[in-house]
């Protein structure tokens, strides 16, 4: 692979005009094709196959219409009375009902229903608070807004006399794309990049081909969704990723060209040599990357495979651009690609003298490696207290009420589920059996009986009398542990009446199944990750020891980035820098998300820092040397590549998109722990302590394994000559 890779670079360099042109035509058909109509669906997504969803097509195939959404758009005025007044007050009903006459008045609303009415009362038990339900039908597009505004308006005034919010969604406000953070942490990458290679046009050079990257994988995705709508999610995760990765991946290339032509080399023959060592790096950490989000596909889950597969096809854009964008930059930008003060060719002994130069990094290693018992002790103790609060994780489809706690649409959520319990999100329990009507009184009374259950009523029954539909209406809402409690006891119960088999449904059943689900597969996606993680390094590093170190590093990196995420957007904490909503639980697909990206963001630091120590003790040097050596000259790049993945995570952290800022944020703590942490401390610390014994392998095993060269190693000198040029003249 390094030859061919090598000779991809050549071709890319002295093709130049080629090659931007076939980057150029591919960019435009593609913004041709999403002109032709890309399609952003709802984020909700398809559910995946559960009891409630089997139980679902059912009631849909014997009830035709029983669960469909009516087209009629509602909203809920609720409306709570302060200090101690009842809605039942003469005078409080009447400014109610006075109220509900001017919401009647707003143009486009064609029903508001009377909370006092006998027949379908909506007053709580401590008569303290009412709901009425306005009706909304033939609403043009250009109007729901200002409908909306005119409702909210209604409410504000009301507040002088009641607590009043405004509860359901009759129109869609859109977020728009990156935002100041997301802006703000490409910067702060473009800085950290000047401060790595000291000159504006390379970190310039390194950034335009990442986000040239970025721009053609997402608009290669916006491309698929003319045929098949893709969630706007899909697009975040590719932007993050793609550029995150694109940053690092030309990083690296670019820091290798600059290194062979410190050694002289002519550009070409530079450019060539990167793409051939460095690029095969590049290479192997982005397939490591792809696979793991690729694998995502095993869940069989729709969203978390669609998601899975825009993040690889960002990835895969972003280290093709390394491999054939950017060595067109590199042959344009030449010997500019070094400082002036750095443009002189180094002898083996200079350059042996700047590898041996102590550094903050060289120090660094050299304290933990005469302190590895407390540093290894030291970072699985961090890392375990940081990961403590996944013991109190909780996960959900969506978040009923909407993402922000202090939104009148949430606000006027949780006032209905504290006066009525769960009426918003009634579950569907599904009886069949022969002669189903003389069961109805037997199936209604054991509903009723359950614990946490307001009320169970039966609805319908089929012409047929084999199926009976009833609303259950629990006493607290639909993520509450309570509801949960409620649909494990009905499926207890499922055969307790004679002749009858109960099924629960509806949208609340089908979120509490999904959210475990989506718990079983990422338990078994890490279990599928853990066992490719020790398969791939076992082939790489040809040692034992070293894969089960590496994958006790990722687990730990996986806990700290779950278990900060917990405890900011669930628990609260960091409230003042958060603008995204907090306080609610994590949206299901994501831990499983970011458990993928983590692995190969993993994998790819493993690689470069081990892999330069393992190359080190190839050479004979002992087991400490080795890490002392190899972790001097590989452990910069790696802190540049991860502060700057750091940087461009944290500015999609501060993001208000709840999605957006739980990845951002998730992966912030995840690049953290595992770079600063794992591999620049508890690595080196655990190799200290193996010494020679981490890199034994049994000698049969040794024989049958593949060799594989994922640093570029056997790539030889043939072809690329070394001359002095006028632009890069010897010290000497």
């Amino acid at each position: 692979m390094p030859r061919i890779l090598a000779g991809i670079g050549r071709f890319s360099a002295t093709h130049r005009l080629l090659v931007a042109a076939v980057w150029v035509a591919v960019m435009g058909g593609l913004v041709v094709l999403v002109f032709s109509g890309a399609q952003i669906s709802d984020p909700a997504g398809s559910a995946p196959s559960s009891k409630s969803v089997d139980a679902l097509n059912v009631v849909n195939e014997k009830f035709p219409g029983a669960t469909t959404t009516s087209s009629t758009k509602t909203l809920q005025l609720v409306l709570e009375t302060k200090g101690s007044d009842k809605v039942t007050d003469p005078a409080k009903t009447a400014e109610i009902k006075s109220l509900l006459v001017d919401a009647a008045a707003i143009p486009n609303v064609t029903g508001v229903t009377d909370p006092f009415d006998a027949k379908a009362p909506y007053v709580s038990k401590d008569q303290t608070t009412v709901v009425s339900t306005l009706s909304f039908k033939g609403l043009k597009a250009g109007d729901e807004e200002q409908t909306y505004n005119r409702v909210l308006k209604l409410a504000t005034q009301a507040r002088s006399d009641f607590h009043a919010e405004v509860g359901g969604q009759i129109y869609n406000s859109s977020s728009g794309g990156l935002g100041i953070g997301e802006l703000a942490g490409v910067v702060i990458a473009f800085v950290v990049l000047f401060l790595t290679f000291g000159s504006l046009l390379a970190a310039g050079v390194n950034l335009l081909v990442a986000i040239a990257g970025v721009g053609v994988g997402v608009l290669g995705i916006l491309g698929y969704s003319v045929l098949n709508p893709i969630e706007g999610t899909t697009i975040t995760l590719a932007i993050m990723l793609g550029l995150a990765v694109g940053i690092d991946y030309s990083l690296l290339i670019l820091t290798r060209f600059r290194a062979e032509l410190r050694e002289g080399r002519k550009v070409v023959d530079a450019v060539s040599r990167a793409t051939g060592t460095a690029g095969t790096s590049v290479v192997f950490a982005g397939a490591t990357v792809i696979i793991a989000l690729a694998g995502l596909s095993i869940t069989g889950i729709s969203t978390i495979r669609n998601m899975g597969l825009a993040g690889a096809l960002g990835v895969f854009v972003a280290m093709l651009a390394a491999m054939t964008l950017l060595p067109v930059f590199l042959r344009t930008l030449g010997y500019r690609a070094l400082p002036k003060k750095q443009r002189t060719v180094l002898t083996p002994t200079e350059q042996m003298a700047r590898d041996e130069k102590s550094t903050f990094l060289s120090k660094w290693v050299g304290f933990i490696v005469k302190r590895p018992i407390v540093a290894a002790v030291g970072v699985v103790v961090i890392l375990g207290i940081v990961s403590a609060p996944i013991l109190t994780m909780q996960t959900a489809n969506s978040v009923p009420g909407g993402d922000d706690p202090n939104n009148t649409r949430r606000l006027a959520y949780n006032l209905i589920v504290d006066k009525f319990g769960g009426v918003q999100s009634p579950l569907i329990v599904l009886a069949q059996g022969d002669d189903i009507k003389s069961e109805i009184p037997a199936i209604q009374k054991k509903l009723a009986s359950l614990d946490h259950v307001e009320t169970a009523v039966s609805v319908a029954t089929t012409s047929e009398n084999d199926a009976a539909l009833f609303t259950v209406i629990s006493t607290q809402g639909p993520i509450d542990d309570a509801t949960k409690d409620l649909v494990s006891e009905i499926r207890d119960n499922e055969t307790s009446i004679s002749g009858v088999q109960l099924d629960v449904t509806g949208e609340t059943a089908v979120g509490i199944d999904s959210a475990t689900i989506f718990l079983h597969a990422l338990i078994e996606y890490i279990i599928v990750i853990v066992a490719l993680s020790l398969i791939l390094l076992i082939v790489m590093f040809r040692s034992l020891l070293v894969p089960l170190i590496t994958t006790l590093g990722y687990l730990l990196s996986v806990g700290a980035c779950l278990g900060i995420s917990t405890a900011v957007f669930q628990w609260g904490w960091l409230d003042p820098l958060i603008t995204a909503p907090q306080g609610n639980p994590m949206l299901s697909v994501l831990p499983i998300i970011l458990v993928g990206i983590l692995f190969g963001l993993a994998m790819d630091y493993q690689v470069f820092l081990v892999g330069r120590i393992q190359e080190e003790h190839a050479k004979g040097k002992t087991p400490k040397a080795a890490i002392l050596s190899g972790f001097r000259k590989s452990a910069p790049v790696v802190v540049a590549a991860a502060a700057i993945m750091t940087f461009v995570f944290a500015g999609f952290a501060g993001s208000t998109i709840a999605v957006a800022a739980e990845i951002g944020l998730g992966l912030v703590a995840g690049v953290m722990a595992d770079a600063f942490l794992v591999r620049m401390i508890l690595m080196p610390a655990l190799l200290t302590l193996l010494g020679e014994k981490a890199w034994w392998i049994p000698a049969w095993l040794d024989r049958v394994l593949p060799h594989l060269d994922a640093e570029g190693h056997s790539l030889s000198d043939h072809g690329t000559d070394i001359v002095e040029q006028p632009e890069l003249v010897s010290s000497h």
